[in-house]
């Protein structure tokens, strides 16, 4: 499956980004939304709470809404209620499989990350959970449309790396000493 995570700058937040070298202005959500449901089979789109009465009519049917809930948030001068939690709109690819990953919430609590270079930079938590709910595999095609730090991408890899086994060494010394001990025998070391 092909699968694409934005994060773009929220409506009316681009200046925040303007000494990054990708900086093109304010994003078109209404075209990023078409490219999101025209190209990929599953998606993740990251916005604010004040931009969500905006974006809402543009989301297809069959995406939901999600939230991340933000346990530690920067709190701002003059800015009476905290922006403490942020919608995560998700269309699936597939439908999620319940594992032992992770507990199938449609929210999930985690701290802004710090000093990572730029405004904005999803915590790995985040994106693990992300990928979750999107239905994702390893074997899937991820696209990070607004790189920024590369977050997404790494997270990405460490998600993928939880599917991987470790290869088994055998040690023969600890077989041997098992099977010796089940059937009541000394085993010279």
């Amino acid at each position: 499956m092909r699968l694409a995570y934005a994060d773009p700058p929220y409506p009316g937040c681009s200046a925040l980004y303007k000494d990054h070298p990708d900086y093109a202005g304010e994003v078109d959500h209404a075209a990023l939304l078409r490219t999101l449901q025209d190209n990929y089979d599953g998606w993740v789109l990251h916005t604010s709470s004040v931009a969500l009465r905006a974006i809402l009519p543009l989301v297809p049917d069959g995406a939901r809404v999600m939230a991340w809930v933000k346990g530690f948030a920067a709190f701002k001068r003059n800015v009476s209620v905290a922006y403490a939690w942020e919608p995560v709109i998700v269309k699936p690819a597939r439908k999620p499989v319940v594992s032992k990953r992770l507990v199938m919430r449609d929210w999930v609590e985690c701290s802004i990350t710090l000093r990572r270079g730029l405004t904005g930079a999803k915590p790995e938590k985040v994106c693990h959970w992300a990928f979750e709910m999107l239905g994702a595999r390893p074997d899937d095609d991820l696209i990070d449309l607004f790189p920024g730090t590369g977050a997404v991408t790494m997270a990405w890899q460490t998600w993928r790396g939880l599917f991987v086994l470790p290869v088994a060494t055998p040690n023969v010394a600890a077989a041997t000493k098992g099977v010796a001990h089940e059937q009541n025998q000394e085993v010279e070391p």
